[in-house]
């Protein structure tokens, strides 16, 4: 094999490759000194169109929304020492919410790793702790093999990001192409298939349930599309009621009249009650999470639940749960409803239709109403009027910032379908919504992509309005204004007496000056009467927008568990505040 002159080419050839073979035709990235052997090689190739960012961190946030639109690895190529550490949140955030990522990082000559060399840092030493797996490559004949085994790695199991360090002198030398065709990873092979008996004693229980809930999560939609339909037959097949994470809004229909809305901090009332009075609780692709539990000892503590998921180590790791079943979603929910089909499962109608008379009192609280009136625009109008304007186009995709209006978008935008939201969940990272808008644009060239952001967020990595230039995406940004880090100064409000430290944007840019520098359309909304007219103009324009729509400055996000109290205990608005003060120990947890 070593002499085959016909797969011998240089680490760089080897890597665009693999990368072709691995059906590849994207990728985002910046270059440097370590890593110009790789652009070389790019160069002088068409099967793979580089996107140039201006920010490391924009790569991989890139990465992510185009993985999370397309259901593919997204890949990313920085250089060595601050190309490799500013893609470390990026990195983390994929991680957090299990997005296939690939992330290739130049390295120093072989020679030179461990000797301070110019752009040296210990990348995968510091990557370790937040990518799934990663690679440091010291043989040109190890590539190959390594890139096809980082790709299996990162869409296989419970997906994630996944380095590969690629010394310079590596990317140099000259070594054999080993084909996909040709691989086969012996170590790394998650459980696909569900336990039969405990699929079996999960569907008897259902059907002898009395309060049922769906819980379902981000692991459906990384499952693939075949999961969220089977989701939505297995659902209406039960009349269960279903409720989905931040991360898993898609997975269900949102219009469907089973959907309870989003659970968790700023979920319904609705959701979250149900989930604190369910007794047979069905995790499918969550985790149980922290804006979703409350206090882990008040959490649902009269159910018995049953926990899907692929990753072994999701189960028993916040909740203690009574029927683990590890396997893809897709395929335990097919399993499910043959055992459903073949059981003649037939729920307690009797039980169920007091179960949904309690649920339908629980949404006549109407935990979501807010009144609109006068100039003023309230942040949730705004949400309401972009959704209503956009709802029956044919494909729309949303991005978020992270932050109040991240949680009104969660609130007050509704998905059909998965794979079109894309937020930071887990992590919360702040400028996630432009970059990631860019990669879900580059994925879907004649789709209306939105970033829905907010003022302080949209600064984060706002330098990726460049990117946006230069390749002419017609990404639209629908920042609602409030001129504070909003949620940082609800918690100021809520905890900590009023005292906004630092949480006052006082010196923002004309939004709409910025836009055009960038050759972007710039547009404002001031009064609530605007906001109709400036939807309308942005969604016919065909270039990039940036509209700044000013919302009320102090309005903060309900319905809202606080901080250290079980998620049946909610705050409804400012009014609650006085009366269910947080405690020193739910401070801790913000």
């Amino acid at each position: 094999m070593a002499n085959d002159k016909n797969n011998q080419m240089t680490g760089s050839e080897i890597l665009i490759k693999a990368l072709a073979d691995q059906d590849v035709t994207r990728i985002f990235g910046y270059p440097g000194g370590a890593v110009l052997p790789v652009y070389d090689a790019l160069h002088q190739q068409n099967a793979i169109r580089h996107i140039l960012v201006r920010q490391e961190g924009g790569a991989v946030h890139a990465a992510e929304g185009y993985a999370r639109s397309t259901g593919k690895v997204g890949v990313v190529l920085v250089t060595s020492g601050p190309g490799a550490t500013n893609a470390v949140t990026g990195l983390t955030d994929a991680m957090m919410d299990s997005i296939p990522l690939v992330c290739i990082t130049g390295q120093v000559p072989t020679h030179l790793i461990g000797n301070d060399a110019f752009q040296e840092c210990d990348t995968t030493g510091i990557t370790r702790p937040c990518t799934k797996h990663n690679y440091l490559v010291k043989n040109v004949d190890d590539l190959a093999y390594v890139m096809h085994e980082a790709f299996h790695v990162a869409r296989s199991g419970r997906p994630g990001p996944v380095v590969i360090d690629l010394p310079k002198d590596v990317a140099m030398a000259v070594g054999v192409y080993t084909p996909p065709e040709k691989f086969e990873h012996k170590n790394y092979a998650p459980q696909m298939k569900g336990d039969p008996s405990a699929i079996k004693k999960a569907v008897a229980l259902l059907a002898g349930a009395k309060k049922p809930i769906f819980y379902c999560g981000g692991g459906i939609i990384n499952s693939g599309p075949k999961a969220s339909e089977l989701l939505a037959e297995l659902v209406p097949t039960s009349g269960y009621p279903c409720t989905l994470t931040l991360m898993g809004l898609g997975a269900y229909p949102a219009s469907d009249p089973q959907f309870l809305g989003m659970l968790g901090m700023h979920g319904t009332y609705e959701a979250n009650m149900a989930m604190h009075d369910c007794d047979v609780m069905v995790c499918v692709g969550a985790r149980f999470d922290d804006r979703i539990t409350g206090v882990i000892s008040e959490f649902s503590p009269n159910s018995t639940k049953i926990h899907i998921d692929i990753d072994p180590s999701s189960i028993n790791k916040n909740v203690a749960v009574d029927v683990p079943i590890i396997g893809d979603v897709a395929n335990v929910l097919q399993d499910m409803i043959a055992q459903w089909k073949s059981s003649k499962a037939k729920p307690d109608q009797k039980a169920l239709k007091a179960w949904w008379k309690q649920i339908d009192e629980w949404r006549a609280r109407d935990c979501l109403k807010y009144v609109q009136s006068g100039d003023v625009i309230k942040p949730q109008y705004a949400i309401q009027r972009l959704y209503e304007a956009t709802k029956n186009l044919p494909d729309v995709y949303i991005t978020t910032e992270v932050g109040q209006h991240q949680m009104w978008a969660a609130q007050f935008y509704g998905f059909e379908k998965p794979n079109h939201w894309m937020t930071s969940g887990g992590l919360g990272t702040m400028g996630y919504g432009l970059p990631a808008a860019v990669g879900a644009q580059v994925a879907h060239p004649d789709a209306l992509v939105v970033d829905i952001a907010g003022e302080a967020s949209i600064l984060m990595n706002i330098q990726e309005m460049s990117t946006v230039a230069q390749y002419k995406l017609p990404v639209k940004i629908f920042i609602l204004n409030n001129e504070y880090m909003g949620m940082v100064r609800q918690w100021q409000e809520l905890m900590h007496g009023g005292r906004y430290a630092e949480s006052y944007m006082e010196s923002l840019p004309d939004f709409e000056m910025l836009a055009e520098s960038f050759g972007a359309v710039g547009m404002r909304a001031d009064k609530a009467g605007d906001l109709d007219g400036l939807i309308e103009e942005m969604l016919k324009t065909d270039k990039a927008v940036i509209a700044d729509v000013r919302v009320e400055k102090l309005e903060s996000c309900y319905p809202m568990i606080p901080s250290g109290a079980a998620h049946n205990n909610m705050l409804f608005g400012p009014g609650d505040e006085a009366s269910k003060p947080i405690s020193e120990d739910g401070m801790v947890l913000v």
